[in-house]
């Protein structure tokens, strides 16, 4: 492994920083056996493996790592010589390579054609009325196993051979060592019963018949193929999450040359100091700062915070934000791999092939115990070789072989699946989806719940909350001069207004004289009435004074309200308070949970006002708000450190990265695909009473 290491290191120092390899199309050759080469891929013709891509003279190498030790790194795929999973890619832009999830596939189907009829055959005599044995001779029995049996081993289960073979001469004995070790003794010892019967004693025969054990080989075989297959699907899909992180970012830019024209070009072409112009509707290309231009961005997708927010000249944009209905010019400050969604996905990316130390346990437990078994077995021969009776050679290798087969771990491709399929049965019928199997063991683990709040605490969508009209309006009428007014806007804020309007099916007057001040409110003309509506700031250039209404208004804030005045005729009238509004159930949620001893976290990157009063509805006692994706990952990273088992809930691609290094993942199912794939656990309803089940089901 050290020479490894030293070659692959010594490779990465030349890579490029933001390489982008993909999957050559060159020749394919086979890891086993360099000289096999072929313009297609397949299997090697000499043992079966799957064969890998060579990459192109013309193409940055990629690295693969273990999932399982993240200090394996070599140039090519292939599986890991300490635990024998298969490797991952390390860039995270490589084209995915399904060979060797196709290979098992196939080795399984043609597996288990086999160990069906083996399968009935072996257990025949337990059937009603014995048909096997009316069918087949007892003596030609064993002749039909052994042929059913052989292409499963020979062929099917010849990758855990090879893998095991790497087990030993690494001297990192693993699952595949038990596994092959299993199937070999119990394959061969039914071989040498078949083919050599009278070095088998008397009385291990039953009523004349010698039991061999081929049937036990094919179905270890086959479950453990299952597995494989399983387990490979499971984690190509776990990089859907990156893909849909990367399908965020626009395709193409719009440049603006120096001589004042405009040209369409690809994103990698994008340099720094580049002048793009973003128009309405579209995403913003890269990272940058404005330079001519208003608009409003909905950074929801990076910061969480629940509201566009209005761009000016130099204010910075990031790459992947949903620019709205204005259009403006930036310059390009971060391309590339330097961009915040470039760093969410490496950091995506990263925490996903971290894994909790429990997944060792089984590599550990293996290390002492097939060389525990081997001991056992040839204590076992020697004691029986020793004081056995005559043959007594015959009596300690069957019994040394006894053991070997009684050790051989059926349970590790049985048991734990059945477990798992009734586990994320009853947990499927509560709401709450598993994505795997240690997230069930190690939920019950957590002391420490890490709770978004746009989306998971509240709805995610503003709503018109409050009403109050300080004149002679009615509060009806109020709304319906509001919200005509704001029909004209593309505002959120305008659309909760008009929202709430629908909502009591009230008819809206048409609009005269529309204008929108940026980053203050809306003026316009009502059956000759002027009106204004807006936050304070706008109240104070018309010149009037909302100091008569600041406690009330100081009480809706409070609450997590925005409030926005209503003038009419230079006359304040009355006001509105809009907000994004918390679930029914969180609440109830917190507190079973708090009861439950876990610490509550509050982490948003909604601004702090609106957080605290959140968290103050809802009895929550530590907050971050104004957190980037960054830090709320580090914050996850800090609370590991000091030895808390944490378990994040988010519903955002701004939450992805936490979920991802949480030792548990929750992410809302109303939340984003980033969002769900980058969790261990994701709750249909969008509930966090369904953590509450998970936890208990755990």
């Amino acid at each position: 492994m050290s020479q490894e290491k030293k070659c692959c290191h010594s490779h990465q120092t030349s890579l490029p920083k933001d390489s982008t390899s993909t999957s050559s199309k060159g020749s394919y050759t086979c890891p086993m056996h360099p000289e096999i080469k072929q313009s297609k891929p397949g299997s090697c013709p000499k043992c079966g493996m799957a064969l890998e891509s060579e990459a192109l003279p013309s193409q940055a190498k990629v690295l693969w790592t273990c999932p399982m030790h993240p200090e394996v790194l070599q140039e090519k795929s292939g599986f890991c010589p300490k635990c024998g999973m298969a490797l991952e890619a390390k860039e995270t832009l490589v084209e995915e390579d399904q060979s060797e999830y196709q290979d098992m596939k196939r080795r399984f189907w043609m597996s288990v054609v086999f160990t069906l009829p083996l399968f009935i055959i072996s257990m025949g005599d337990l059937l009603p009325g014995k048909p096997i044995s009316k069918i087949f001779s007892h003596a030609w029995l064993p002749w039909i196993e052994l042929v059913l049996a052989s292409p499963v081993v020979w062929w099917a289960a010849w990758p855990f051979f090879v893998r095991a073979w790497y087990s030993v001469i690494n001297r990192s004995l693993n699952m595949f060592s038990l596994i092959s070790l299993g199937v070999g003794v119990s394959y061969f010892y039914s071989l040498t019963a078949t083919l050599f019967p009278h070095l088998i004693p008397d009385s291990f025969r039953s009523m004349g018949k010698l039991a061999v054990y081929y049937e036990a080989s094919a179905v270890i075989v086959t479950l453990i193929l299952l597995g494989q297959v399983l387990e490979l699907k499971a984690r190509s899909q776990t990089n859907t999450a990156i893909k849909a992180l990367l399908g965020l970012a626009p395709k193409t830019a719009r440049r603006i040359n120096p001589d004042g024209l405009e040209e369409e070009i690809s994103l990698d072409q994008v340099q720094i100091g580049d002048r793009l112009r973003v128009r309405p509707g579209e995403k913003v290309p890269v990272d940058g700062v404005v330079v001519e231009g208003t608009s409003l961005v909905d950074e929801s997708m990076i910061t969480g915070e629940s509201l566009p927010i209005s761009k000016k000249a130099k204010d910075k944009v990031i790459g992947a934000t949903l620019n709205g209905s204005g259009s403006f010019v930036m310059e390009a400050k971060r391309v590339g791999s330097e961009t915040l969604l470039a760093q969410i996905v490496h950091m995506v990316a990263e925490a996903q092939r971290s894994r909790a130390p429990i997944q060792k346990l089984a590599d550990v437990v293996s290390g002492y115990f097939v060389p525990t078994v081997v001991l056992v077995a040839v204590i076992s021969f020697i004691l029986w070789a020793w004081l056995g009776p005559k043959p007594s050679l015959a009596y300690a290798l069957i019994n040394a072989v006894s053991v070997l087969i009684i050790a051989c771990p059926c349970a590790l491709g049985l048991a734990t699946p059945l477990s798992i399929m009734v586990a994320t049965g009853k947990a499927a019928s509560l709401g709450v989806l598993f994505k795997n199997a240690e997230a069930i063991e190690v939920l019950r683990k957590v002391d420490t719940l890490i709770v978004d709040k746009t989306g998971t605490l509240t709805l995610g969508k503003p709503k018109l909350l409050s009403i109050r009209s300080v004149s002679s309006l009615s509060e009806e009428d109020l709304l319906k001069y509001a919200a005509s007014l704001e029909l004209s806007s593309e505002h959120p804020l305008a659309q909760a207004i008009v929202d709430g309007a629908k909502e009591k099916n009230i008819a809206l007057i048409p609009v005269q004289a529309f204008h929108s001040v940026t980053g203050k409110g809306v003026e316009g003309k009502v059956h000759d009435l002027s009106l204004a509506l807006g936050n304070a700031r706008m109240m104070e250039d018309l010149g009037l004074s909302t100091s008569s209404l600041e406690k009330e208004v100081n009480g809706l804030r409070d609450q997590g309200q925005t409030v926005m005045f209503v003038a009419m005729d230079a006359k304040v009238v009355g006001f509105m308070g809009v907000a994004d509004p918390i679930k029914e159930t969180s609440a109830q949620a917190i507190q079973a949970l708090q009861q439950e001893g876990l610490k509550i976290l509050m982490m948003t990157g909604d601004n702090q006002k609106t957080a605290e009063a959140v968290a103050k509805q809802l009895g929550i006692e530590e907050v971050m708000a104004g957190v980037l994706p960054k830090d709320k990952a580090q914050k996850v990273k800090e609370l590991q450190s000091k030895g808390y088992q944490v378990a994040m809930a988010g519903d955002g691609i701004n939450d992805a990265p936490a979920l991802a290094q949480a030792q548990v993942g929750i992410a809302m199912g109303t939340g984003t695909d980033v969002a769900v794939e980058s969790a261990s656990i994701t709750l249909v309803k969008g509930d966090l009473l369904g953590v509450l089940r998970a936890r208990k089901l755990s």
